[in-house]
């Protein structure tokens, strides 16, 4: 048995004695929503054990249970093997939500507890109302993390840095004042920004609090008439400090957002995202307000990249891409002569991207997994879990932070042979979804889930599917992970716009056999105008070949075949000036056209 998360969770339940608690809720957020906190908040992987990126646990004095969705089925199960809990596999049939569940675990007057702070508004609502029809009571301003979560890292105090001008990008001001305009069309008093990347875009400033994302602890308020910052001064430079204080944004300490917002006063407009504004800090504002609950305003203007931006994320994944084939050649030759694991190939792409100028770290963890590996669609791999490379399929999902750009990218390449022809028919198949949804031409107004079943049609006609998302947006030297574009079987009522930066990525995953999936960054363009409307395409501006060898090309159409040879003369054109001699004969062969 695992005994220290074993213990952990027993000192829990002690907690929740002393506290009359019948049930805690321990969710993945920090009080920003973020998808991927820093340490200070990891308290669900702490008791846990499980470090996806997303997860909820539930413990009560009987049961305790982890619940995720898709991506983590595999990984949760393995990495709680000794724990005693219970994984739930969120959408599976049958499985309760961890809502319902805890609606026929717990009697009539229970008390559940949550950290109001984890927790966004628009899911503490869900909690709330659905366990007040059962008689259970909800305490969001329970707060017993710094107790039980020992040793607990600090938060960052790491200075933050100003965005390079040159690159082209809005100022601070001409942000906010589009902030304004959106702000008076719902005739708001107050605006308040909770997000870490939507204020290091709003601001043009950029941190490391966060691992792999560019951004740094911190809450906005903005008025008709004010803006505030609210963000540790330790972190602020003197020069950016006074840029700051030279354009009118007041600096507050980060710890005074909460009381602020709750000295609001009666009868404001105060508008935020209940998606991304936490529980703790909404109801904080006092009952006079009036709560104007709307989409978030910075989040739809970020995700509209300009002119200037597309250019520059263009260029990153040029160096990227030179940095993806210099591997690719040296993987290639490495495998006949060398020992490979997971862990070693991993370091040596990010050597090769770190040879980039501009480079400032990797996007997120790299996915580096080698057969049965490949099939945990986001498994990291570990000193205990460190495949060995043969003959397969190796699963690359890895990504670069550029000063100019973020990248990612998933390559499934063939090591060796490939034994059984299934495999083959599975990475032909999720090429074939690639191909379909990049070659797609709609008109303005569609949405994410419309255009998702395009990528699945070709498996579905094989009765084979994935349970992850298609495609997600990417910022601008920001979070790999960005809204509110999305590509997936669920709907969240966000069309797709031109000038948005969105993934394309399709998969096919066998438990204990392998996992495939391809990946490429795609612009989103103005097509044409015709008496129907106004028509938009995708561009895919990834620069790296597709490997070709386990290609079943008599599945490929006519179509198929064309697109795929276009995109690797484009690779060819872009990338073979910017590469050795010795490289540019290998990137020849890989992507000559079939």
């Amino acid at each position: 048995m695992n005994t220290i998360q074993n213990d952990r969770l027993l000192k829990v339940r002690s907690a929740m004695q002393e506290l009359r608690l019948d049930a805690l809720i321990v969710r993945t957020e920090d009080p920003h929503c973020s998808e991927y906190p820093a340490e200070h908040w990891k308290f669900r992987e702490y008791l846990s054990g499980f470090n996806g990126s997303a997860g909820v646990l539930v413990i009560t004095h009987q049961h305790i249970g982890l619940w995720v969705d898709s991506r983590y089925y595999i990984q949760a199960e393995k990495q709680t093997r000794d724990v005693s809990l219970e994984v739930f596999k969120d959408g599976m049939p049958g499985v309760p939500s961890y809502i319902d569940w805890l609606t026929y675990t717990l009697p009539s007057d229970s008390v559940c507890g949550i950290d109001g702070f984890t927790v966004s508004y628009s899911e503490y609502k869900n909690i709330y109302s659905k366990l007040k029809e059962f008689g259970i009571k909800v305490d969001y301003k329970l707060n017993i993390i710094n107790e039980l979560y020992v040793p607990r890292t600090d938060l960052p105090l790491d200075e933050i840095i100003e965005m390079d001008y040159s690159l082209g990008q809005l100022t601070r001001q001409e942000k906010v004042e589009k902030v304004r305009a959106e702000m008076l069309k719902l005739n708001a008093s107050h605006y308040l920004l909770s997000t870490l990347d939507d204020i290091a875009w709003l601001m043009n400033l950029r941190g490391t609090d966060v691992e792999y994302n560019p951004v740094f602890y911190s809450h906005v308020i903005i008025t008709p008439e004010e803006e505030h910052l609210y963000i540790d001064p330790h972190k602020l430079t003197s020069v950016i400090s006074k840029r700051l204080d030279e354009e009118g944004i007041k600096v507050s300490l980060y710890d005074h957002f909460e009381k602020n917002v709750a000295n609001i006063p009666a009868g404001s407009r105060v508008v935020f995202d209940p998606n991304r504004m936490n529980a703790r800090v909404v109801n904080a504002l006092q009952d006079g307000v009036i709560k104007v609950e709307a989409p978030n305003i910075v989040e739809q203007l970020k995700a509209i990249k300009t002119d200037n931006e597309i250019y520059n994320i263009k260029s990153a994944h040029i160096k990227d891409g030179v940095a993806m084939v210099n591997f690719l050649h040296w993987l290639q030759n490495a495998y006949l002569t060398e020992e490979l694991t997971e862990l070693s190939v991993a370091a040596k792409l990010l050597e090769f991207r770190q040879q980039q100028h501009g480079f400032v770290s990797e996007s997120f963890g790299a996915i580096s997994a080698f057969g049965p590996n490949s099939a945990m669609c986001h498994y990291e791999p570990t000193i205990e879990t460190n495949a060995r490379i043969e003959d397969g399929f190796l699963l690359l999902d890895t990504g670069g932070q550029y000063a100019d750009g973020t990248t990612d990218i998933t390559r499934t390449v063939a090591m060796g042979h490939i034994a059984d022809k299934q495999a083959c028919i599975d990475y032909t198949l999720v090429l074939k979804g690639h191909i379909a949804l990049a070659r797609a031409i709609f008109p303005e107004g569609t949405r994410g889930a419309q255009l998702d079943t395009l990528a699945r049609m070709a498996m579905w006609r094989h009765q084979i599917d994935y349970g992850h998302g298609t495609g997600h947006g990417v910022g601008f030297y920001l979070n790999v992970h960005e809204g509110p574009q999305r590509i997936g079987k669920r709907d969240n009522n966000s069309e797709i716009k031109a000038g948005y930066v969105t993934t394309d990525e399709p998969g096919i995953y066998r438990e204990g056999k392998w996992g495939v999936r391809i990946e490429n960054i795609m612009v989103c363009e103005k097509r044409g105008e015709t008496e129907f409307g106004t028509f938009l395409n995708f561009y895919p501006i990834t620069m790296c070949p597709i490997d070709k060898r386990p290609i079943v090309v008599d599945m490929l159409t006519t179509e198929e075949k064309d697109w795929l040879n276009d995109y690797h003369k484009r690779v060819w054109e872009t990338i073979s000036p910017l590469v050795s001699e010795e490289v540019k004969a290998w990137l020849k062969s890989a992507t000559d056209a079939i």
